[in-house]
């Protein structure tokens, strides 16, 4: 049970409410921290560097740990002869360089002449202290190669990094990151995005491959990402491997996903629809806008994406077809193939219009997915292209993971949230279990 505090103002005391108890006030580490440096400078002493102030303190913090683990173990404190119980005792000690975040730092481990001493500050064959591979990490998942990462350490701690020292820490992710593919999730997602990216791979020479990613909105109106899936070519392998992904989240738990946006891949239609029979395929409208301008110069893009706007923005279906009319009227005789993109992907285009603004700005773009490949993009850039699958794989799950403090991030609580279950009940209230 968690001990209740109260902070007093007028005494600057901290009371322990079950008990009444004043409690003794924390240290003030300020104030030690202000002496330590002052004294640093009056003595001549860098505040980092190999002979630094911070590094003598964490060497002198990691030697006075294992001195203090040794007595735990033994039973008695050195040069305690009365104290002293027990066959085994101290048996020198061992150097060992370790890398920390500040840099190499050579300290002394005590051993014991049983050669039972098992240290937990700095584990027996371990040689990098907590928090240095976590600033690898963070690095690596930020886009920096393994041989930007080794140069980046070189240069700020004078440590020598290896390549594969790299590879071997960001490898530390996989397991963490092969069980959060396969975690469980809900048996009933209201809205579903589905996006592609496409990212340079080399696997015999370089070629573009596409992860595509799920991002789910459950009922409490957070998004998460479900997963992260390799495509292959947009054939049949393609088609197969599309499949694939939705029978796993369906394995994974969902059974049940009212509205689905996604690309305009076509063969993703298909496979939704065996997979969640029920469920309401909306087209990106951003990916049919952004299709749109391919077909035509741009010096009409302006206009286009204009009147498109009117069209998407449309109070009522009955609306939107006016105002597509009256677009494909103008635009039919000079871009043909634009117009009849548009008509084919009418059917997938519209069901968003059936609902209110709030509902609307979640399911007529997988602009939350957007914002997630953006960050992807910038963590892959520097790599121009990624030696196989699996680094690839850790770059964009350590992506998902990162959190910008404030940031809107990809995941999270959506918005006024609040109203939107009400609606969505209207339609969907028995598969959501709303009542």
């Amino acid at each position: 049970m968690s001990t209740e505090l109260k902070t007093t103002t007028e005494q600057s005391e901290t009371v322990d409410l079950r008990t009444g108890e004043v409690l003794p006030a924390p240290p003030n580490i300020t104030a030690v921290a202000e002496q330590l440096v002052a004294a640093a400078r009056g003595q001549g002493i860098e505040l980092t560097g190999p002979n630094g102030l911070l590094t003598g303190l964490t060497r002198q913090v990691l030697q006075s740990a294992l001195e203090a683990e040794l007595t735990e173990h033994l039973g008695y404190d050195p040069g305690d002869r009365v104290g002293k119980q027990t066959p085994n005792s101290r048996n020198g000690s061992t150097p060992k360089t370790v890398r920390t975040e500040i840099g190499d730092l050579t300290i002394q481990v005590p051993r014991d002449r049983a050669g039972t001493f098992a240290p937990v500050v700095v584990p027996k064959h371990q040689r990098r202290i907590a928090g240095f591979d976590e600033a690898v990490i963070s690095l690596y998942a930020k886009g920096m190669t393994t041989g930007d990462i080794a140069k980046h350490l070189s240069d700020l701690y004078g440590s020598d990094v290896s390549h594969d020292l790299v590879s071997t820490v960001t490898d530390k992710v996989l397991g963490d990151m092969q069980e959060w593919q396969a975690r469980p999730l809900d048996l009933v997602y209201p809205v579903v995005l589905i996006d592609a990216l496409v990212i340079k791979v080399r696997d015999g020479q370089v070629a573009n491959r596409p992860v595509y990613v799920a991002v789910g909105i459950d009922l409490e109106g957070h998004r998460d990402v479900l997963g992260l899936w390799w495509m292959g070519p947009t054939g049949g392998e393609g088609a197969k491997q599309r499949m694939n992904m939705l029978t796993e989240l369906r394995n994974r738990g969902v059974a049940d996903v009212c509205i689905v946006c996604r690309d305009g891949l076509k063969s993703l239609p298909d496979a939704i629809t065996a997979i969640w029979p029920l469920a309401t395929v909306q087209q990106c409208v951003v990916h049919l806008v952004r299709n749109s301008l391919r077909y035509a110069s741009k010096k009409y893009w302006s206009k286009i994406t204009g009147q498109l706007r009117e069209v998407y923005t449309a109070p009522t279906i009955a609306a939107a077809e006016a105002r597509f009319a009256e677009f494909a009227e103008q635009w039919r005789s000079l871009y043909p193939a634009m117009t009849q993109m548009w008509e084919s992907a009418w059917g997938e285009f519209v069901p968003f219009l059936k609902f209110p603004p709030e509902i609307r700005r979640l399911i007529y773009t997988t602009n939350g997915i957007e914002s997630l490949n953006a960050r992807f993009r910038q963590a892959t850039r520097r790599r121009g292209h990624f030696p196989n699958e699996q680094a690839t794989m850790k770059v964009l799950y350590l992506t998902v993971l990162e959190r910008r403090p404030n940031r809107t991030n990809p995941t999270g609580q959506i918005a006024s949230w609040k109203a939107i279950p009400n609606t969505l009940s209207i339609t969907y209230g028995d598969r959501l279990g709303i009542n």
